[in-house]
Parts: C-alpha cells; sequence; structure tokens
C-alpha cells in the first residue's frame, strides 16, 4: 500500500511541475495519434459517406470487409507494417521504421475502418424522407448528399471520436515499429509499460493518470454527440 501511495504521489508532482520527459512523451503521443485521426477522418469520411450514398458493385463485400477491420488485432499491423518497412521489405528504402511516421501509418490503418463503418452507418441511418423532401424541393444531387451528410453529422463525429480513443489507447502495433525510442518513438502506452517493468512507478503512474483522463474526457465527448444527435432525431419524429 505504501508503494502505491508514493507512486501516486510522485506521480501527481511530476504532473505538476511540469516534468519535461512526462509532457514530452504527451505532446509526442498527442501528435502522433492526431496526425493518423486526420488522415483516417480524411479518407474514412468521404468513402464511408460515398458508399452510404451510392449503389456500387460489392457493396455488401467492402461492408463486410470494413466491419472486420474495426477489430483488427493491433500486433497483427504491427507486424505487417514491420515486414512491409524493414530493409528487406518492399518499402524498406523509405527509412520508416523506428519513426514516428511508422507509428502514424499503424495508427492511421487502425483508425480508418472506425470512420468508415461508423460513418456510413451515419449515412445510411438519416430517414430516406429527408432525401426525398430535398429532391421533391429542387435541390440538386450535391445538394441532397449534402443535406444528408448534414443530417448525418452527429453519427460521423462520433464515429471520428470513438477512433481517436482507439488510437490514443494503442500499444502493440506502434511499440512493433516504434521501438519506443526515448524522446523519439516513445508515447504514454509504451512508456506506461516500460517504466512499470523498470520499477519506475512515478512516471508510469503520471502516465496513466493523464492517458485515463485523456479516456473520460473522450467518453465525455462521445455522450454528449450521441446525446445531441438522439434529441436532434427526435426533433423530425
Amino acid at each position: 500500500m505504501n508503494l502505491i501511495l508514493e507512486g501516486f504521489t510522485k506521480a501527481f508532482g511530476l504532473i505538476l511541475h511540469l516534468d519535461a520527459e512526462l509532457y514530452g512523451i504527451i505532446y509526442l503521443s498527442l501528435r502522433i495519434s492526431c496526425l493518423a485521426l486526420l488522415i483516417a477522418a480524411l479518407f474514412g469520411v468521404p468513402a464511408g459517406a460515398v458508399l452510404g450514398l451510392k449503389r456500387m458493385p460489392a457493396k455488401g463485400a467492402v461492408i463486410s470487409l470494413m466491419n472486420t477491420l474495426m477489430g483488427l488485432p493491433p500486433v497483427v499491423v504491427g507486424l505487417f507494417l514491420y515486414l512491409v518497412l524493414s530493409r528487406s521489405g518492399p518499402l524498406g528504402f523509405l527509412g520508416l521504421l523506428y519513426t514516428p511516421g511508422a507509428m502514424v501509418i499503424a495508427q492511421t490503418i487502425l483508425a480508418f475502418p472506425i470512420v468508415f463503418s461508423l460513418t456510413h452507418s451515419a449515412v445510411v441511418s438519416v430517414d430516406p424522407i429527408i432525401r426525398q423532401a430535398a429532391a421533391t424541393l429542387g435541390a440538386s444531387p450535391l445538394q441532397v448528399t449534402r443535406t444528408v451528410i448534414a443530417e448525418a453529422r452527429y453519427g460521423i463525429l462520433t464515429g471520428v471520436v470513438a477512433a481517436f480513443g482507439r488510437v490514443m489507447a494503442e500499444v502493440g502495433a506502434i511499440l512493433i515499429v516504434g521501438g519506443n525510442i526515448a524522446g523519439l518513438t516513445r508515447v504514454m502506452t509504451t512508456a506506461i509499460a516500460l517504466e512499470t517493468d523498470k520499477g519506475n512507478f512515478e512516471l508510469a503512474v503520471a502516465l496513466g493518470v493523464i492517458l485515463l483522463t485523456i479516456s473520460l474526457l473522450i467518453n465525455v465527448a462521445l455522450h454528449m454527440i450521441q446525446r445531441k444527435g438522439t434529441v436532434h432525431a427526435e426533433q423530425w419524429v
């Protein structure tokens, strides 16, 4: 019990005294995760919306594939990327292995199916009456599309926030392709694992507190978005 109390005391000391190593790890974690989320959203939202709005061949197969990839084990992603980015791999000449770039790629792969699938689900769930009403009022196909996406915005935001939660908590893939190098690729989740093994509980606990706080904020954001979406939907009933 004394070890736990001592760990928490020292951890809050690091947080309050703005420890450079602690905040460097936090900054790198947020930078990598936010960049990966941005890339996943830039491609995932339009792709999911198009699939929800248009009829196309193999649509069901694509949806099934993306739903399957939502549960893709991170270590599998890490192993695949390691083989591709290693010196003997097809993209080894890029020199991305054990760099933040490789970590961004890994997190983007994990985030994309979530953004894609939840965007598609949100667009498909929009009441067809809204699309029909817009078309009846003389809206162009582009205007109809914009109307549908506007109605699905809360569901799309839910997908983006959920993907952010996934990448922030990720450890397996980024540990394999990032290498957990101090000052270069060490992020919160990998640092917690390393510092715990070393017996440096104060830094591990401090990072754990920050990570739990971020997770709480993500869940609060999800709840608020879902509640607004429910209220908005009820207004159409």
